[in-house]
């Protein structure tokens, strides 16, 4: 099976076009691009440790997530978020444009690189890069969280481990991402010289904020859709 790749362009006026690739083993849906030969120092595990990391430095000494992301901070590092952009976003056979700011852009592909960088904290985010949206709002991206969390307990369940029903292992999935997102833009303000970066980390971490929150919320809001099902 041939890797899924998705690419991400972006047009900026009066520069040229900055392209970047997510090539994913068509599986597990992990990176498949190598590690850098030369990471720089704020891609070790120890740089900033997420508080919530369990891997052990002897045995890891990047942080997958870190390594998985230096080309595209190393592209992004002196620009600023207040840019503007067409991004580009190629995915699934599909080819979709926006006219948007640079943070909104990075922030769509961080997430991406991030949830398939190998990292154990946000692994249980990977299996929605099957299914990735580029700007996602936030109500998408509630409904893919749900969708997977509900399909992981029935995996469980086949599997003969037992299920978990309630809501409680999504919320707290989402609070161990927005641990690592914090700590991340602390990591990633020491390696640059601008703040697109950094702020689109931020614009991640509100989200991971959000899901605990709005879970109830949100369901209340849709069931009426789902009167055929009850």
């Amino acid at each position: 099976m041939e890797a899924r790749v998705i690419r991400y362009r972006f047009e900026r006026s009066g520069a040229a076009a900055l392209e970047l690739e997510a090539h994913l083993d068509p599986e597990s849906l992990l990176d498949l691009a190598p590690l850098p030969e030369s990471p720089p120092a704020w891609t070790r595990l120890e740089f900033e440790k997420c508080p919530n990391c369990p891997l052990d430095p002897s045995r890891s000494p990047l942080c997958p997530a870190a390594a998985r992301i230096s080309d595209l901070v190393t592209t992004f590092g002196d620009v600023s978020s207040i840019g503007q952009a067409r991004v580009v976003v190629e995915v699934g056979g599909r080819r979709i444009s926006k006219d948007a700011s640079l943070v909104h852009g990075i922030a769509s592909l961080l997430g991406l690189r991030m949830a398939t960088s190998g990292c154990p904290v946000l692994a249980k985010l990977r299996p929605m890069a099957a299914f990735h949206i580029p700007f996602a709002t936030d109500e998408e991206t509630m409904y893919r969280a749900l969708a997977t969390y509900f399909i992981a307990q029935l995996l469980r369940e086949r599997s003969g481990a037992s299920p978990a029903w309630t809501l409680d292992g999504l919320k707290e999935a989402y609070r161990a991402v927005g641990l690592v997102n914090r700590a991340f833009a602390a990591r990633m303000r020491a390696a640059l010289t601008e703040d697109a970066n950094a702020n689109a980390l931020v614009r991640l971490d509100l989200f991971a904020k959000a899901i605990p929150l709005d879970l109830e919320d949100w369901l209340e809001s849709y069931g009426r859709a789902f009167d055929a099902w009850l």
